[in-house]
C-alpha cells in the first residue's frame, strides 16, 4: 500500500502473547505501525497521558474489553474523553455482544471477534482511521437484538439524513457519501453530525446499528 500514511496503533489486551502476536503481524503491514501497548485499561491511560505530553498520540486504539483493573468499556470511555482524535477499535468475544454495545455507547468506532482473520484486524483498523464503520457480521446481528427500538425515522429525519444515515450503514466515509450525494464533504459531514444529534447517538457505529435496527439497512 506504498504512499498511504502510515496509521499508528496502540494496542490494549492482558495476553503478552497476544499482543506479540498483533505486533508480528503489524510487522509485514506497511501503513500501520505499532507505537505502543499496554496490558489493561489504566496502563493504556496512562501510557496514552504521556505521549499526548510528548505529541505522539496513536490514530486508532484496539482495545480488549475484558481485563483486570480497568476494563475495556471504561478505559474506550476515558481515552474518547482526554484525547477525542483517537479512535478506538473494540476486541470481543462471542459472548461478550452487551460487553461490545457499552464500549460503542463509550465511543468505540467499532469492533470485531478475537478470532477475525488478521487481514480483517487490518481492515477494521483503516476503517476506524478513515471514520467508517467495522461491524463484526457476527456480533451486529446480536447486538440489534439489544437496542431499543427506534422511533419512526420519518418524523425524526429528513429524507436527505436518511439517505446519509443509510450510506453510514453502508461503511461509507464523508467523502463516499459526498461523492454519491453530489454534496460538498463538509456538507456530508453536517448530515452525519445532525443525524448524531437527532438520534441521540455517540457515534456512526451507533448510527450503522440503529439504521439496522430500524430496518433501513441489512445487517452485515
Amino acid at each position: 500500500m506504498t504512499g498511504q500514511p502510515v496509521i499508528r496503533v496502540f494496542l490494549v489486551d492482558d495476553h503478552a502473547v497476544v499482543r506479540r502476536g498483533m505486533r508480528a503481524f503489524f510487522s509485514m503491514v506497511s501503513d500501520i505501525e505499532v507505537i505502543g501497548e499496554a496490558e489493561d485499561g489504566q496502563a493504556a491511560l496512562d501510557e496514552l497521558a504521556a505521549l499526548d505530553t510528548a505529541g505522539d498520540l496513536p490514530d486508532v486504539v484496539l482495545m480488549d474489553l475484558l481485563m483486570p483493573r480497568l476494563d475495556g468499556v471504561a478505559a474506550t470511555s476515558a481515552i474518547r474523553q482526554r484525547h477525542p482524535g483517537v479512535q478506538v477499535v473494540a476486541l470481543t468475544s462471542f459472548s461478550e455482544a452487551e460487553r461490545v454495545h457499552a464500549a460503542l455507547e463509550a465511543g468505540a468506532a467499532g469492533y470485531l471477534l478475537k478470532d477475525a482473520e488478521a487481514d480483517e484486524l487490518a481492515a477494521a483498523i483503516r476503517a476506524a482511521h478513515d471514520g467508517e464503520v467495522h461491524l463484526d457480521p457476527v456480533v451486529a446481528r446480536q447486538l440489534t437484538q439489544l437496542l431499543v427500538a427506534p422511533e419512526d425515522t420519518a418524523s425524526t429525519l429528513t429524507v436527505r439524513e436518511r439517505e446519509v444515515l443509510v450510506l453510514v450503514a453502508r461503511g461509507k466515509s464523508n467523502r463516499e457519501i459526498a461523492d454519491e450525494l453530489v454534496i460538498s464533504e463538509r456538507t456530508a459531514r453536517t448530515h452525519v453530525s445532525n443525524v448524531l444529534v437527532k438520534l441521540g447517538l455517540a457515534s456512526r457505529t451507533q448510527a450503522a446499528l440503529w439504521a439496522i435496527r430500524a430496518g433501513l439497512a441489512p445487517a452485515p
